[in-house]
């Protein structure tokens, strides 16, 4: 069933999207899971030169794609751009399902090698995988789980959220007592952990200068299911335990990190949602073409801080593809 959809969907069956301006969107009906019916959502917005190269971009936690800015400058350099709404987040989410819910971030293989299948029909034959945060775990994950793959070519990680920013004794023992009772009550739900100051920080009715859906992406963050901490933990130690990769990668990240209590400027010029050291150490345990790359003052969305900033990640991820892609 689901070959016959992506050869449907190599037809261009986009309508427009939401961020207008080229933007178009294709919904992929995906198997039903736990929670019944499930959507994911291609965005695409094409390069104005003749291509075949292109970017698949994966959203973080509490997130979706919103960034119009980004898209357009891979398009600027001849590539064209897709990004995936995950299930039950942004445009995917559906009102029966819990936002974020998932048991195993293999879940969303499904919508990956959905995607990545358009892709490749609509003639890109350069494809490189992009993930922020949480989509950094799912892309470096799926790249290590999906070796001599033809489908992509290249992975650029922008703070991958390899390890949970919570001390020692947590990490070690508190993680894995939730991850294990998760097992028996995957729905039991607990506080993310996470503040409302980082969304302070980007969206522009606070002191940020995005605008983007409070609905979609929130100050206040939902908690979690159990199953969410276990997807996430599991998916950790497969990249804490020496994960090999046969596709370059770049990985970006902050200068430093933040834990202030209260907003301050601070906020503005360092990562306030994961430790960078963790990042720093993680990465450098992935076998293969791995490139590390630490942005000044960068926020923990590389590409959301002060234009002086966003412009140096750019400039390093441009230097980098040029580097590892003809």
């Amino acid at each position: 069933m689901h070959e016959e959809k992506s050869m449907s969907h190599s037809k261009n069956n986009y309508s427009p999207d939401v961020l207008g301006d080229g933007f178009e969107q294709l919904i992929l009906s995906l198997a039903d899971d736990y929670e019944g019916e499930v959507i994911a959502t291609l965005i695409r917005r094409t390069s104005h030169t003749l291509s075949t190269k292109s970017i698949l971009y994966i959203h973080g936690f509490n997130d979706y794609f919103f960034q119009d800015e980004m898209a357009k400058r891979f398009n600027n350099e001849g590539y064209h751009f897709y990004a995936l709404d995950l299930r039950k987040y942004g445009r995917s989410f559906l009102n029966h399902q819990k936002l974020n819910n998932v048991r195993s971030l293999l879940e969303y293989d499904e919508e990956i090698n959905e995607a990545l299948k358009i892709i490749q029909s609509e003639n890109n034959n350069e494809v490189i995988l992009m993930g922020h945060s949480t989509g950094g775990l799912i892309v470096t994950n799926y790249a290590g789980n999906h070796l001599n793959c033809d489908l992509f070519h290249g992975i650029i990680c922008n703070s991958p959220f390899y390890e949970f920013n919570l001390n020692i004794i947590e990490r070690k023992i508190g993680i894995p007592i939730l991850s294990f009772l998760s097992r028996y009550f995957p729905n039991k739900q607990i506080s993310s952990g996470f503040s409302r100051l980082y969304g302070y920080s980007l969206h522009n009715d606070k002191y940020g200068e995005w605008n983007y859906s409070l609905t979609w992406k929130p100050h206040d963050i939902p908690k979690v299911n159990l199953g969410f901490i276990n997807a996430i933990h599991r998916a950790q130690k497969k990249i804490q335990n020496n994960l090999d990769l046969d596709v370059p990668m770049l990985v970006l990240y902050s200068s430093k990190s933040i834990y202030e209590k209260k907003w301050s400027d601070k906020f503005m010029n360092g990562d306030a949602v994961l430790n960078v050291n963790h990042i720093k150490y993680y990465t450098n345990m992935i076998k293969g073409n791995v490139t590390s790359c630490e942005i000044e003052n960068g926020m923990h969305d590389l590409f959301l801080p002060k234009k002086p900033v966003r412009k140096m990640a750019y400039e390093k991820v441009f230097e980098w593809i040029h580097s590892n892609f003809k």
